[in-house]
Formats: C-alpha cells, sequence, structure tokens
C-alpha cells in the first residue's frame, strides 16, 4: 500500500470512528429564533413597601399575571392579593429577618442571571428543535422561604433561587437538610431541576403496570429528555451525583443488575422496592453505603440509552410517548457485562 493510500485509508477510519462515538443528540439549533425572558419576581417583589403597597400590589398583579396569584397562593400560602389582610402577609415575608438575609444572598449570586438565561435558552431551542410549534413556558424566578425548588405550572416553570445558595450554605445547616440533598443546592444545579421538573409534568407515568423496572425505565426517560436539551451538560448534573458516585455506578453497574435479576425484583410492585431504588438517599442500601442513593434510577438510563442506540429510527418524541416499559426494556439488549 502505498503512502498516499495509508493516509487515505487513516483518514477514513477516523472519520469513521468519530461517527460512531459522535452524539447523536449534538444538533444544531442556530437557526431557531426564540428568545427566553426571565421574571425577576425575587427582585420585584421587595419593591413593596408600607407605604407605596396600594399601587405596586397591583402593579405586580398586572406585570406577573396568573403566576402571581399562584405565587401567592400555592408557593407562600398567603391568599389572594385582593384580600384585605393579603399586603399585611406580604409585607411580613419580605420584611422576615431570615428572608431579608436570604435575599442578600441570592442578590448577589444572582443579580446577573445572564449565564443561567442563555441555558435555560439553548435548552428551549432544542426543545422546539425535537417539538416544532411547542408552546415553551414563562420562566420565573422568587424567593419561596425554602419550599419547593421548582413548581411548573400551565405555561410556567418557576424556580425558587433560595433552594441553590450553594450546599454550604448556613440556611440549610441550621434547617437541618441532610448533607445528601445539600449536595444538589449549587446554583449550578438550578437548570437542570428546573428542566427535569419541566419534563416531569410533561411526560407523567402512564405505564398499565406499576413496578419496579417501569419506574426505573420512567425516570431514565426523563434523563434522556435532558440528554436531548442539554447535550454537552454532565451526566452528574442531570442526576445529582458526584464524580465519585457515577464512577461507583459504573464500576458496579453489572452487580447491580445482576442483583436486581437474579432476585426477581424488576416486576416487583413493592411500594418499598420502589421508594428504595428510585427515591432519593444518602445511599442505596442493598448496595451499602458507597453507593449513591436513585441507583435505580440510573440504571434506568442506561437501559433507555441502550434502547436508542439499538433503535436508530425512534425519536425522541416515540421514545417519550412509549409508555410500554417491558417493550423498552425487551427491546433495549441491554446486558452490562
Amino acid at each position: 500500500m502505498t503512502r498516499k493510500n495509508n493516509i487515505l485509508y487513516l483518514l477514513i477510519t477516523l472519520i469513521t470512528l468519530t461517527a460512531c462515538h459522535r452524539n447523536q443528540l449534538q444538533i444544531d439549533v442556530s437557526h431557531i429564533n426564540l428568545k427566553v425572558e426571565i421574571g425577576r419576581l425575587d427582585q420585584d417583589l421587595f419593591t413593596v413597601t408600607t407605604e407605596n403597597s396600594s399601587s405596586s400590589i397591583p402593579a405586580l398583579q398586572e406585570k406577573y399575571g396568573p403566576f402571581f396569584g399562584l405565587y401567592n397562593k400555592e408557593i407562600l400560602a398567603i391568599g389572594d392579593s385582593r384580600d384585605s389582610l393579603y399586603s399585611g402577609y406580604l409585607l411580613t415575608f419580605i420584611t422576615d429577618s431570615t428572608i431579608t438575609a436570604t435575599r442578600l444572598k441570592t442578590d448577589s449570586l444572582f443579580r446577573d442571571f445572564q449565564s443561567f438565561s442563555t441555558q435555560i435558552e439553548m435548552a428551549f431551542k432544542h426543545y422546539a428543535y425535537y417539538y416544532p410549534g411547542i408552546n415553551l413556558p414563562k420562566v420565573y424566578t422568587y424567593l419561596s422561604g425554602f419550599n419547593q425548588s421548582i413548581v411548573t405550572f400551565p405555561n410556567a416553570l418557576g424556580i425558587s433561587l433560595d433552594n441553590y445558595l450553594g450546599s454550604k450554605s448556613r440556611f440549610y445547616s441550621q434547617l437541618g437538610i441532610p448533607a445528601y440533598k445539600r449536595h444538589n443546592m449549587e446554583p449550578g444545579k438550578m437548570v437542570y431541576d428546573a428542566l427535569y421538573g419541566l419534563a416531569s409534568q410533561q411526560f407523567e407515568y402512564k405505564g398499565n403496570t406499576e413496578n419496579l423496572i417501569s419506574g426505573m425505565i420512567h425516570q431514565g426517560k426523563l434523563l434522556y429528555f435532558l440528554d436531548a436539551l442539554i447535550p454537552d451538560g454532565p451526566d452528574s448534573l442531570k442526576i445529582g451525583y458526584s464524580k465519585e458516585q457515577l464512577d461507583w455506578c459504573q464500576k458496579n453497574e453489572t452487580e447491580m443488575w445482576s442483583y436486581l435479576v437474579e432476585r426477581k425484583m424488576l416486576f416487583s410492585g413493592d411500594r418499598m422496592e420502589l421508594v428504595r431504588f428510585i427515591n432519593p438517599a444518602p445511599f442505596t442500601t442493598p448496595f451499602g453505603q458507597k453507593s449513591p442513593g436513585r441507583t435505580g434510577v440510573w440504571l434506568g438510563w442506561q437501559v433507555v440509552k441502550s434502547y436508542m442506540k439499538n433503535n436508530p429510527k425512534t425519536t425522541l418524541q416515540g421514545l417519550m410517548e412509549e409508555n410500554d416499559y417491558h417493550k423498552i426494556l425487551n427491546e433495549s439488549g441491554y446486558s452490562p457485562d
């Protein structure tokens, strides 16, 4: 073989290998014209004072529309803004010493929200690519008094900034929040949690049976949806693991799967099994204290990845609409040997 042919052969091999390892979810969304605007209720709410409440509260109602009512009733639980006692309840909340201190911290971390806004905008462009014409929600940030991190309402996605102050925040230790939960209360986790919350709302569990493998694969579908929306994002932020926890799962994948198969647990409808392998926890009890929690979710994610790899004609929409979880398992060819 001549030198010229050698070079050509190497180029073809390189191109082939690159194609094989290229992330199929890496798509060009530059042509999608979409602009995300963030409603910063966390800032605007604190313009209300005793002196201006009669004018500033109606102004907030007009600016934020239905979300302002949802925020008051569902998140703060202080009633309707038109109630006679409402302004007093609101002022009590925004002048509370803990809330005031929290606001100072959120202002320092999130006054410039551009990087987060860009992340959300890029994710929404990917969403619009896979679902042309989708009615994307308006995004709002606010303080909740350390209530739900993410809330979803029709046409609205809410982010509680006071739940993303950093795992070492004194507020969280004072509240007695466990370390495994504080680990994910970092600013960098916020956008991933918001998108996961959106996916959970859009794609609710609709399986015919409720057993461990169905729950695992449903959660795996939600994480694969994040793969599609943030193809460059690290797996650690999608599932909320440290690098060490991810490494542990990868090293023990075969053993974990074998454990579930040999004990015939995959098709168990025992609610405690779902809790043990899917719900957040410091570790997965059967796998020991070195394991992370939610290992069933991580395994379900691997099943879904295998399913999409072995069924290249299946679209993201097709995956998310497929509620026969046993079919996904059977056609995944998943076998971590």
